[in-house]
């Protein structure tokens, strides 16, 4: 306070800091923002996704034209399509590897479906115990799959493995299991249906738990039996889950390398070979990178191609 008696102002440092001059830099900058606001968040993921994911592709499709070997003195050399007309004319190897992988898709995604949709309808009603079992059903989903594989492949394990004195205390001959050719996908396939299965019944449960309830107390005043109830109103208006579900298994199902690479690694010889194995092969073992880039195309024009046809096939059952 002055001598005058008129207090002193506050010091400047806590004085809130003044608005940018109009015009200025700053002020155009934030008005710059609030107009494209939409764009200023959006950009980081659209780059990112570019760097990601585009950029990856690019350069696999670049390569698919290319013949290289990765040898580092060895510049790829432009080829055009005769990488794609090798595997499609030259290449028995691939269509075998192509024949397994559908085999292998389809017998996992079909018994995974049954079994899913079974298993939640079970589990849509009441009974002592439902939380539990339902949580120790879940549990394969949620294991590391190489983990899984492991213990399967000392499970198939011909001379020690658990199944084969399982068949022994039956009174019922051992198996190679997947040392036999005509066994290795089937067995395979079990692993993927144990591992798998709790998706599909979680997807269909999700699905059950928003089931109108008007159809179902109608068809209980016309005595429908819990069979046609099912059928006739629970599986049809469940078919767009299911085909979501499906889709999810079918991708996955066809790009599946983990629990196969490991337990078998594409044998007996090349009994279990599927084209993801394949293509592992021919890029890191065989070090063919244009070629092997060509197949990657290829398996995602088959992977991309059947998720579109389920995704139409959903469209045009909610149209009917």
């Amino acid at each position: 306070m002055t001598s005058s008696g008129t207090t002193t102002p506050p010091a400047t440092a806590d004085r809130a800091p003044a608005p940018a001059p109009r015009g200025s830099a700053r002020s155009r900058l934030a008005a710059w923002v609030d107009r494209n606001i939409v764009a200023v968040f959006i950009t980081p993921a659209v780059v990112f996704i570019a760097v990601m994911m585009v950029f990856p592709v690019g350069f696999t499709l670049y390569m698919s034209l290319h013949d290289w070997v990765g040898a580092a003195g060895a510049a790829p050399e432009f080829i055009g399509l005769d990488n794609f007309r090798r595997a499609f004319t030259e290449d028995p190897r691939f269509w075998a590897a192509a024949r397994r992988t559908f085999a292998f898709t389809a017998m996992a995604v079909a018994v995974e479906t049954v079994l899913g949709v079974a298993i939640a309808v079970l589990f849509n009603r009441e009974f002592m115990g439902k939380g539990l079992l339902r949580t120790i059903f879940l549990f394969p989903m949620i294991a590391t799959p190489v983990a899984i594989a492991l213990v399967w492949r000392l499970m198939y394990q011909p001379t020690l493995g658990v199944l084969n004195q399982l068949l022994e205390f039956l009174r019922l001959p051992p198996s190679l299991w997947v040392a036999d050719t005509s066994l290795v996908l089937p067995a395979l396939a079990l692993v993927d249906i144990w591992e798998w299965t709790p998706l599909i019944t979680l997807i269909t449960l999700a699905g059950l738990s928003v089931l109108p309830e008007e159809p179902f107390e109608a068809a209980a005043i016309d005595g429908a039996s819990r069979w046609q109830t099912f059928w006739k109103i629970t599986l049809p208006m469940l078919r767009p889950v299911i085909i979501v579900a499906v889709t999810f298994r079918l991708i996955d199902a066809l790009k599946t390398f983990d629990i196969i690479f490991v337990i078998t690694q594409g044998g007996p010889g090349f009994a279990s070979e599927t084209l993801n194995l394949y293509v592992y092969s021919t890029s890191f073992q065989y070090q063919n990178l244009g070629y092997a880039a060509s197949l990657l195309v290829v398996f995602f024009a088959i992977v991309v191609g059947s998720a579109v046809l389920l995704l139409k096939f959903r469209r045009a059952d909610d149209a009917a």
